[in-house]
């Protein structure tokens, strides 16, 4: 027996140590020490040599059985490290003194030593609890019995100890007092193949403990442990992860354009004596309201140039005239310095000078677009019947000039039949101007059948911009 405690101590001394890595969560080490209770599980029947199955039968029913089947002994020690994710792996050895075998009691008591290590899940994250931490866990582990009337390795050795290996499956809770003391409560099932249970019974342990948290360093002494600590050599607040705020403006001092001056979140942290919406390091007049597209500098005539820089401060003008207006003789709205014709008044468009009559009805026309038709089809649509009011409205504005009218067709029917076509519809629009008081002297039209389309006649859209009718100026 003493050769068996001096194994079970060594291992579990050297899985302890093997445990032991980087740090990478706030106190990632735990121990945990307490009172454990062993129940022998109603599982496996036994050979006709050690008699019938004397494992208690209630099952779950009788799980909570404290008296007749817990056998209760201190201590057990757990040795956990936090690994990440919410995932810990915990080592646990336990002394125990079992007394009750199922629903019998033993003549004496039969040593009980068990190593096992586990991976535990945390839900304290997951679920956002605070000091209430769930957790499941499943590993395996080695369990020795002292050898008795129900357990036997069939060898006929004479050593007391006789152990197997099992699967853990385990299901707990810890409640933390404060970061580093709490509460466990855990219990574990400890799973035996079915044709070992003659050396090692399948059996619940159940432990209660004190547990400890430890291992998180703070160097500068801020509260902040440095793994969250993002400033760690230098005292901060929590609400910055650990960084200053010297002028205490609410600004961590790494955001804060002025660390030594409060100011407000809206100018990273500077100043803005004046008021005027520039914080006082990028105001060119401090004290001085102004505006933020000159610097924080005034501007009484509002023409975009600071008043420093403003040989008529009382008087808006360009920055290319620094700030005095230029003059416009012809009052055309094109300045003198722009103005080809600077004392006969014309338009922005043709630099000053008065606009060609021609220019401006042929905009117009293009602005309106060409008269369009149904396929095979020369009368005037209703949509037309709108475009063309228009086009008599400015040949009626312009009497003097004279217009084309000149149809198309799309390529759908023969080349004859479109041409005649393309006659029909430029007729069409030269009847319909007329009969609205448009002289025909003034008109004339022709057709170019499928000759000139200004889009494919692959496609139904194209087709539909060739079935047209242009009217262009003449002179």
């Amino acid at each position: 027996m003493r050769i068996y405690k001096l194994k079970f101590w060594a291992f579990l001394l050297l899985a302890s140590v093997a445990t032991m890595a980087a740090q990478n969560q706030d106190n990632p080490w735990l121990l945990s020490v307490g009172i454990s209770a062993v129940d022998i599980y109603p599982a496996g029947a036994h050979s006709d040599q050690q008699g019938p199955n004397i494992y208690h039968e209630g099952g779950f029913s009788d799980f909570f059985n404290v008296e007749d089947h817990w056998n209760i002994q201190f201590p057990y020690l757990t040795v956990g490290r936090y690994l990440s994710k919410d995932v810990s792996f915990g080592l646990t050895g336990t002394y125990n003194r079992i007394k009750k075998w199922g629903n019998e009691r033993l003549g004496s008591d039969l040593m009980y030593l068990s190593f096992d290590g586990a991976f535990n899940y945390s839900f304290a994250n997951l679920l956002k609890l605070n000091r209430l931490d769930p957790n499941v866990g499943v590993g395996f582990g080695y369990t020795w019995i002292e050898e008795g009337p129900y357990n036997s390795n069939g060898t006929g050795e004479t050593d007391a100890l006789i152990g197997w290996g099992h699967i853990n499956v385990s299901a707990g809770a810890s409640y933390w007092f404060n970061d580093y003391l709490g509460l466990t409560l855990q219990t574990t099932y400890n799973h035996v193949d079915e044709g070992d249970t003659g050396i090692l019974p399948q059996h619940w342990r159940h432990s209660l403990g004190l547990s400890l948290r430890f291992g998180g360093t703070d160097t500068d002494g801020d509260g902040i442990y440095d793994k969250k600590d993002v400033c760690p050599q230098v005292p901060g607040l929590k609400i910055f992860n650990g960084c200053p705020d010297t002028d205490g403006d609410g600004i961590q001092d790494s955001e804060d354009r002025c660390p030594n001056d409060p100011g407000s979140i809206e100018f990273e942290g500077c100043p803005d004596s004046d008021g005027d919406g520039v914080s006082n390091d990028k105001d060119k007049c401090p004290n001085v309201a102004g505006l933020s597209t000159l610097a924080g500098c005034p501007d009484a005539d509002g023409d975009g140039i600071a008043d420093a820089d403003d040989n008529c401060p009382g008087t808006a003008g360009p920055s290319g005239n620094r700030g005095c207006p230029w003059p416009d003789s012809d009052g055309d709205s094109v300045l003198d310095k722009d103005d080809e014709c600077p004392n006969e008044a014309g338009t922005v468009a043709n630099n000053g000078c008065p606009e060609d009559p021609s220019v401006i009805i042929n905009e117009m026309l293009a602005g309106l677009g060409p008269v369009t038709f149904s396929t095979g089809q020369s009368s005037i649509l209703k949509d037309a019947e709108v475009l063309l009011l228009e086009v008599v409205a400015i040949l009626n504005a312009y009497p003097e000039t004279k217009f084309a009218l000149e149809g198309h067709t799309d390529s759908k029917f023969t080349e004859r039949f479109n041409q005649k076509l393309s006659e029909k519809r430029a007729s069409s629009v030269f009847n319909f101007l007329t009969e609205n008081g448009i002289d025909a002297s003034r008109l004339s039209s022709v057709g170019f059948g499928e000759t000139a389309p200004i889009a494919s006649n692959d496609t139904s859209e194209g087709r539909a911009q060739n079935r047209r009718v242009e009217v262009k100026l003449l002179n």
